[in-house]
């Protein structure tokens, strides 16, 4: 069984930083994919970021190239999103989530999911 628990969410000011992660068990996950979403209130899920554990590339949203860095720690089964220059527009539930293989835009094609962190930026 999948489980994926974030943590690191909170509230911070616009221009801060804060790191989330995302711990990953029940699996071995070298064949996996994994992504961070983010959901407003009353917006569909977005995709923020993804990476396979295997692969070098990274892959982010236009909203947040040059702001957020996902990176992982292969030992801890954990991965980050370092997420700086903070706006209101970032605050969010932000969702860690995994599938097989490869990377994928679309949150629907991922089969595990974690319960999610608060984030909230204020102006």
């Amino acid at each position: 069984q999948v489980q994926l628990v974030e943590s690191g969410g909170g509230l911070v000011q616009a221009g801060g930083s804060l790191r989330l992660s995302c711990a990953a068990s029940g699996r071995t996950f070298s064949n996996y994919a994994m992504g961070w979403f983010r959901q407003a209130p009353g917006k569909e899920r977005e995709f923020v970021s993804a990476f396979t554990w295997t692969g070098v590339n990274t892959y982010y949203a236009d909203s947040v190239k040059g702001r957020f860095t996902i990176s992982r720690d292969n030992a801890k089964n954990t991965v980050y999103l370092q997420m700086n220059s903070l706006k209101p527009e970032d605050t969010a539930v932000y969702y860690c989530a995994a599938r097989m293989y490869s990377t994928s835009y679309d949150w629907n094609q991922y089969n595990y999911w974690g319960q999610g962190t608060q984030v909230t930026v204020s102006s």
